[in-house]
């Protein structure tokens, strides 16, 4: 296993210099366990666990490895184990926030060069979301691709197309089917050497089946659709990196259930261009878009050149981003709190000694 077709390039070897006078070794995290990793080196597949300094030092989810990173690691082949001292500066990260009512980042993966929007051509297929894992794409770094499978279950595909065009400007979109192999050559062409792409998309869209098919052979679990409401049935349970023959390197990922934003705002007039052009047009500058003369905004909705769907989720994004910004600053500024009084508390207790 070579690192060039882990994806290894001159910039993480830049980078990877500050932890060359210890005589670490780089890797890469293909899979995250509960508190262990599966880190993969030119020494073969490891099992990796963090230092206690990193540990100590972390103030959030970004500061733990996640699958895609590239680590210095303390490699012993004969044991097969591996001990993370640092995670090299990432080159993108895709985040959300962590389901529930806590406010958590879930880093999904790192360092991915494009990411492939999986959205299935059935009962599933939703506009709303896909504006979602668009925003999430652009802010990550990576590239976005949409991907439509299930296109033998679609008789219009060129309607969905269609709409796809209507909010994902000059983004690629192809249309593809696992069974037939239609559209397959397509997304090949994205997977060359140590390029990383990532597989994202809701639960039962098709991901593994795609991986696998991309990957040619059944290295992932998958299984059928439900008849009743055209879904997949939620296999993978965890995200996982694979190196293909190729060289290419695909990451699948679990069905996101629950699709919050974590980051996003200096994506979302990239992501609406449309909106923040019409909003630009408006008579004023400081114009709500709601009952104000001269908003160009409304009348774009009025006149059929800007859906309300559309407009209506622009406006939810904008207020749930600013939400969760005003959530994040309380967390960091209590993070930090803690941190500096857990310092204190460890000087006393050095000097009463």
């Amino acid at each position: 296993m070579n690192l060039k077709s882990l994806g290894w390039n001159q910039t993480f070897e830049e980078s990877f210099k500050a932890y060359e006078s210890h005589h670490f070794i780089p890797g890469r995290i293909s899979i995250e366990h509960k508190g262990l990793y599966t880190v993969l080196t030119e020494h073969g597949e490891m099992l990796g666990e963090i230092t206690g300094k990193i540990r100590f030092n972390a103030t959030g989810r970004h500061d733990f490895p996640a699958v895609g990173d590239w680590v210095a690691v303390q490699a012993n082949p004969q044991e097969g184990k591996a001990y993370v001292h640092g995670i090299l500066p990432r080159k993108s990260k895709f985040s959300r926030k962590a389901a529930g009512l806590t406010t958590d980042e879930q880093i999904v993966a790192t360092n991915v060069d494009t990411v492939f929007l999986v959205n299935a051509l059935n009962q599933d297929f939703n506009l709303r979301r896909l504006e979602r894992y668009l925003l999430m794409a652009w802010e990550s770094g990576a590239t976005p691709v949409i991907v439509l499978s299930k296109a033998d279950l679609c008789e219009d595909i060129q309607k969905y197309l269609d709409e796809v065009e209507t909010i994902a400007f000059g983004v690629p979109t192809f249309a593809v089917s696992a069974e037939t192999g239609t559209g397959l050559d397509a997304l090949s062409s994205y997977i060359t050497e140590g390029e990383t792409v990532a597989l994202l998309g809701s639960s039962g869209v098709g991901k593994s089946t795609l991986a696998n098919k991309l990957f040619g052979s059944e290295v992932l679990k998958t299984n059928g659709i439900r008849e009743e409401d055209g879904k997949g049935k939620h296999t993978t349970t965890h995200r996982e990196l694979l190196v293909l023959e190729s060289g290419g390197i695909l990451i699948d990922t679990p069905g996101m259930r629950e699709l919050q934003l974590w980051e996003g705002e200096n994506s979302l007039s990239h992501s609406f261009q449309d909106v923040e052009g019409f909003a630009e047009q408006c008579r004023f500058r400081d114009c709500t878009h709601q009952n104000e003369p001269g908003c160009r905004v409304q009348e774009a909705i009025e006149n059929g050149e800007l859906s309300e769907e559309r407009y209506t989720s622009f406006v939810k994004l904008q207020r749930e981003l600013a939400y969760f910004a005003r959530k994040e600053d309380q967390k960091l500024a209590l993070a930090e709190r803690a941190k500096w009084k857990k310092i204190a508390g460890d000087r006393t207790r050095v000097h009463r000694k």
